[in-house]
């Protein structure tokens, strides 16, 4: 699909945490720019998170109440060692939702089911955004977003 900015981005971020439930992980990734924390923010709103939600790049993960508990997470600056060291798998099959930023650097961590969500910047204003399914409820999802938005 294409978002035409980032109220688009965060419509779209907006139905995927309707669909949440505990356990959801969604792997997330995009160059610098590419709305990342656009789309975690309309998320996490969506959650029922009051306050700043930022990227959480030099603290790994924050931890925002809502709906669920939310769990974003920023790997970029973690190798696969060190990420494997904070017992994520706590999070990924914990009560809460997790966002994983940067998530391509950290996939053989990653559960057998999450969303994966890719993010490119066609120009300042229009991103191409790529949802791929690993697993269910994630297909059933994909499904319905192009049945909806016909994208």
């Amino acid at each position: 699909m294409t978002s035409s900015g980032p109220e688009d981005t965060q419509r779209l971020a907006a139905w995927l945490a309707d669909k949440a439930e505990p356990g959801t992980v969604i792997g997330l990734d995009g160059d610098l720019g590419a709305g990342k924390t656009a789309f975690s923010q309309g998320f996490a709103k969506q959650l029922g998170v009051s306050g700043v939600v930022n990227s959480p790049t030099f603290t790994i993960i924050k931890e925002y109440a809502g709906r669920l508990p939310l769990y974003h997470m920023d790997v970029y600056r973690l190798s696969l060692d060190e990420a494997d060291e904070l017992g994520l798998d706590e999070y990924f099959y914990g009560d809460g939702v997790c966002i994983v930023e940067w998530s391509r650097l950290i996939t053989e961590l990653l559960p057998e089911q999450y969303l994966h969500i890719h993010m490119e910047t066609i120009d300042e204003f229009h991103r191409t955004i790529t949802l791929t399914s690993v697993g269910e409820p994630y297909g059933s999802w994909c499904r319905e977003l192009t049945e909806k938005w016909g994208k």
